[in-house]
């Protein structure tokens, strides 16, 4: 009888690990499919990409705008992406949404800094 229980056990344990291995790829797979999408609707969009390096001079001066749902923070020139953020604009105080679909103005990195700290999670 204990012969049968032992291995009664180990068909159970090798049934959980086939169960969560098929959750794990079809979890993969399903992220990877909406990866995919999000990549198609980005690329149908009428849109142009800047390449920065990320850096900025101490006199710059940033604008906050809304991209795809989140805050993207342009230079001064309002052309070159300065950084990408992950701070979902439905998050945010309806009069600072407004602000930012408009163009938030930063005078400089401090208050840029000290606005992404305060809004990311």
């Amino acid at each position: 009888m204990k012969k049968y229980s032992i291995g009664f056990i180990f068909v159970l344990l090798i049934i959980l690990v086939l169960v969560s291995g098929a959750y794990e790829i079809s979890y993969d797979m399903a992220k990877d499919k909406a990866q995919e999408e999000k990549i198609i609707d980005y690329n149908k969009q009428d849109h142009t990409l800047v390449e920065t390096d990320g850096t900025a001079k101490n006199a710059d001066c940033f604008y906050l705008t809304e991209e795809h749902g989140f805050i993207t923070v342009y230079l001064s020139d309002k052309k070159t992406v300065f950084e990408y953020t992950s701070i979902d604009v439905r998050s945010l105080p309806a009069e600072l949404e407004a602000e930012i679909k408009n163009g938030k103005y930063m005078k400089d990195t401090e208050e840029l800094y000290n606005f992404l700290e305060t809004y990311s999670s």
